[in-house]
C-alpha cells in the first residue's frame, strides 16, 4: 500500500474509530488511570495516525508525543501531508484540550504522581515563521498548560512543547522575551551560542549522520561519535533525539535502541507504541 494511502486510511480509521471508543478512552486518559512509571525516552513518532492520537501514547506511558501541524486560515490542521488534513483534526482538539483536561483531572500533571513534564513536539510543515506566530496565540490560551521562558528564566510546567520543522520559526521564538514554546534544534546547534533555554533538544537524521542499522557490531567509530554528541549535549543541559532510526520489530531495532540508551540518547523515535513500552520496561534501570 502506497504511504499517502496507508495514512489517509489511518486517518478514516482513527476518525471511525474514535467516533466509537473515544469517549471511554477521552474518560480514561483525563483520569489518568494509567499506571506505572511514565517512559521518559519513549518518543511517539507520528502520533496523530494511531487510531486515538495522544490517548494511545498515554495508555502506553510516553513521555514525548509528535505532532504535524499546518496553517490554514487561522486553524492548525493535524496531518502529515496537506491531503490528510480535515478541519475536525486540530491541535486543539486532539491534543491541547485534552491535555489541558487530564492535567485538571490529576492536579496539575499529565501523569499523576509524577511531575516530569510530557513534552509535546510540534512540526510546522507550512512556513514557519507565520504558523509559528499561530501557535503562539493558541499556546498562550492554555495560560497553565505549558512550560514558560520569561525574561531568562524557564518556568517548568505539565507540558513542554518544543517546535520542530520549517527553520522559519527560529527568528520569531528568538525575538520573544517570554513565551511558551521551545526550538528543535540540529546537530548544526551543538555547541552553538544558543542555550538550552532556547534549544534544549537537538534532533537530527541518524542515516545522514551513522551508517549501522543494527546488524552486526556496531563500529567503534560511531560508537565514540554517539557518545560524543550525547556528552556535549548533556553538558549544556541538552536533550538528543535521531528520527529515520529502523522500525520493524526485531533483533536489528533491539540492537540499535539498546545502543542509544547505552549512548545517552534521551528519545526514542518509534511508531510501535507496544513494542518500545516492552523494551523499556525490559530495560528499567533507563
Amino acid at each position: 500500500m502506497a504511504l499517502s494511502t496507508r495514512r489517509s486510511a489511518l486517518t478514516t480509521l482513527g476518525a471511525l474509530a474514535g467516533t466509537l471508543v473515544l469517549p471511554a478512552t477521552q474518560a480514561r486518559a483525563e483520569a489518568g488511570r494509567t499506571g506505572g512509571r511514565p517512559l521518559r525516552h519513549a518518543h511517539a513518532h507520528n502520533d496523530y495516525e494511531h487510531p486515538h492520537p495522544l490517548f494511545d501514547a498515554l495508555d502506553h506511558r510516553f513521555g514525548s508525543v509528535e505532532a504535524d501541524i499546518f496553517l490554514v486560515g487561522d486553524q492548525l490542521l493535524i496531518g502529515h501531508d496537506a491531503s490528510d488534513l480535515d478541519p475536525s483534526r486540530t491541535l486543539a482538539s486532539l491534543y491541547l484540550d485534552p491535555l489541558a483536561a487530564r492535567v485538571r483531572a490529576n492536579h496539575g500533571s499529565v501523569y499523576r504522581g509524577h511531575r516530569r513534564p510530557l513534552q509535546l513536539l510540534i512540526d510546522i510543515k507550512t512556513e514557519g515563521a507565520s504558523t509559528y506566530r499561530a501557535l503562539d496565540r493558541h499556546l498562550r490560551r492554555c495560560p497553565h498548560l505549558f512550560t514558560r521562558y520569561v525574561h531568562g528564566r524557564v518556568h517548568p510546567g505539565p507540558v513542554t512543547a518544543v517546535v520542530s520543522g520549517d527553520r522559519a520559526a527560529r527568528a520569531p521564538m528568538e525575538a520573544q522575551s517570554e513565551r511558551r514554546a521551545f526550538y528543535d534544534g540540529r546537530l548544526t546547534d551543538l555547541g552553538g551560542a544558543a542555550p538550552a533555554s532556547f534549544v534544549p533538544l537537538i534532533s537530527d537524521n541518524w542515516t545522514l549522520n551513522f551508517t549501522w542499522q543494527g546488524e552486526g557490531p556496531f563500529p567503534d567509530a560511531e560508537r565514540r561519535k554517539l557518545r560524543g554528541i550525547t556528552a556535549a549535549a548533556h553538558a549544556r543541559g541538552q536533550r538528543i533525539r535521531f528520527w529515520a532510526t529502523p522500525d520493524a520489530p526485531g533483533p536489528a531495532r533491539d540492537a540499535l535502541w539498546s545502543e542509544l540508551l547505552a549512548g545517552g540518547v534521551d528519545h526514542l523515535n518509534t511508531d510501535d507504541l507496544a513494542g518500545l513500552e516492552a523494551f523499556l520496561d525490559g530495560h528499567p534501570s533507563a
